[in-house]
């Protein structure tokens, strides 16, 4: 089946039980899972009832669609996202983001937990994404381009709006919360990375390193969607200072970083993003 009959008959599957036009689109990543407590919830969707619609294997990643508001605003998140490493394909894992567009949801806040190769951050740290690296080893739109959905060369001159990273720059400020703003490197994994590989990411420009949001940025560009990401430092890659470190130790200071999260990006809704009619 091709792709924009497969997204058409999940969009209508979806439609079934909450209309999210208008919306604003939030993936959820590793350990965040509990911003959706922050969400006036009012229709929830398993991915596993969902058509054509991928399965979540990660720890930390439930695998549910939460509509509802936050700060008054519509949002339609996802409660688990798709990793290449998981063994999806590049078009799984960006999957999520063309239904969201094709629901009427022209923007997306992308969030992620990631290592810190600036030594300038800390566990615990927020940033804002300005820009980003693609490390992976594909691209989610390598093959026929389906002009329906974008152009065979987008731009991606400005990958993270301008706007909304100032607006959420000044939600954080607003909060008295210090957050960096700064470039991740995305990386396949699922492997964390050696010291050599931290201090390259270093050297090439990144402040960051995690194994998503790329892919997805790169998708909603295409489709012509507004983006706006941040990343939760969960380890540290820093010259000096690489650990050993595990997965719940990620999920631990995810978690640990939410309240801070829920704050800004509710600050965020509240004064910046437009409403839907």
């Amino acid at each position: 089946m091709d792709l924009s009959k497969r997204i058409r008959e999940t969009t209508v599957y979806i439609e079934k039980f909450m209309q999210p036009r208008g919306a604003i689109g939030v993936v959820l990543g590793t350990g965040l899972g509990g911003f959706v407590d922050e969400i006036e919830v009012s229709a929830e969707l398993p991915y596993a009832s969902i058509p054509h619609f991928p399965q979540s294997t990660v720890e930390g990643h439930d695998g549910k669609l939460v509509y509802g508001s936050m700060g008054g605003q519509a949002v339609f998140a996802l409660k688990g996202r798709f990793h290449y490493y998981e063994g999806y394909s590049m078009d799984e894992v960006v999957y999520p983001i063309r239904v969201m567009k094709a629901l009427g949801i022209e923007s997306v806040l992308l969030s992620n937990a990631s290592g810190a190769v600036n030594p300038n951050y800390k566990v615990g740290d927020i940033m804002v994404i300005k820009d980003h690296i693609n490390l992976f080893p594909t691209n989610p739109l390598i093959g026929p381009n389906d002009e329906s959905l974008g152009p065979r060369f987008p731009d991606m001159s400005e990958p993270y709006d301008h706007a909304f990273r100032a607006a959420m720059m000044q939600a954080a400020e607003k909060e008295g919360i210090d957050v960096h703003e700064g470039v991740y490197a995305g990386l396949s994994g699922p492997c964390f990375e050696t010291p050599a590989e931290y201090r390259y990411i270093r050297i090439i420009g990144a402040d960051v390193v995690g194994m998503s949001t790329v892919p997805e940025t790169i998708a909603a560009k295409h489709l012509g969607m507004r983006v706006v990401a941040l990343s939760v430092i969960t380890d540290l890659g820093i010259e000096g200072h690489v650990e050993s470190i595990t997965h719940e130790e990620v999920q631990a200071a995810a978690q640990a970083a939410e309240p801070k999260i829920a704050s800004i990006v509710q600050s965020f809704l509240i004064n910046r993003v437009p409403r839907s009619h």
